[in-house]
């Protein structure tokens, strides 16, 4: 079995596999398809970085997309070697934490990254600038901490559930005060793409045994990759067309290449 010839990073510690033979093209990644699949999400948010910094977006855009790309190298970092990793973490003063962390390098910035959304979304009318972002980075300092330590497996993930759900009126309120049809367009490739990954993610969860025996394994998983990748990127070009709105710069949706699409602004010249 590919499981069990030598690999570089030595036997598998990963509480969670999936459907995906480790060690089959390489002994230096124990699952080829699901660490490559992150590489369109790297170049994604790259692309959304550069237009982000260019046109001098507020910072929390870049933050943003940067988020993207560590999550990315996580995920990566993660399905190539299947191991329980150590890091260190540094947080608020300085003061540092060695952590044992099971499947951290994607887990915890997925929790990270849906709360910065969360700030872009609501911070707009939040009245009490200062308290929000303390909140929230106190609660992502506190989550790494509680997850380096405990196992949460479906508490995870119907913890992410949830921080997603608490995402989605705020999302619709902005869809349904967007008048500009390219904005609504990349909305809707923003839900196309999320439905059509959970499908991918799914089957591959629900049905590797049957999957297991096909000739040809479609690899659900990183399909699921593929499509976060552009599923990030179109939800963060709606929320950068929306903040351009807010501010009166003017937001146009250009396309790079013919094919991606982006934020073109004009900011008054006092900005």
């Amino acid at each position: 079995m590919a499981d069990d010839i030598s690999s570089f990073w030595g036997p598998v510690t990963s509480t969670k596999e999936w459907c995906e033979p480790n060690y089959v093209l390489s002994s230096y990644i124990a699952e080829f398809f699901n660490t490559i699949s992150n590489v369109p999400c790297i170049i994604l948010a790259l692309i959304g970085l550069v237009n982000a910094l260019r046109q001098r977006f507020e910072k929390r855009f870049s933050v943003l997309h940067m988020s993207n790309i560590i999550l990315a190298i996580g995920s990566m970092i993660y399905h190539a070697t299947l191991r329980q990793m150590k890091k260190v973490i540094h947080i608020i003063d300085m003061i540092t934490y060695k952590m044992k962390m099971q499947q951290q390098g994607d887990e915890t910035p997925m929790v990270w990254e849906m709360l910065l959304y969360f700030y872009i979304l609501y911070s707009p009318d939040w009245h009490y600038k200062s308290t929000m972002p303390t909140f929230l980075f106190l609660y992502g300092a506190l989550f790494a901490i509680a997850h380096s330590q405990i196992r949460f497996d479906i508490g995870f993930m119907l913890h992410y559930a949830l921080l997603c759900l608490l995402c989605i009126p705020r999302t619709y309120k902005y869809y349904i005060h967007t008048e500009d049809k390219s904005a609504k367009q990349i909305a809707k490739l923003y839900v196309a793409t999320l439905l059509l990954g959970a499908v991918c993610w799914l089957c591959d969860r629900l049905f590797c045994k049957d999957i297991a025996r096909w000739y040809f394994n479609p690899q659900g998983h990183a399909l699921w990759h593929g499509l976060m990748g552009f599923n990030a990127y179109f939800a963060n070009t709606f929320l950068m067309y929306c903040r351009a709105q807010q501010r009166e710069w003017n937001p146009k949706i250009k396309h790079f290449l013919g094919f991606f699409p982006y934020v073109k602004i004009q900011k008054p010249k006092a900005q």
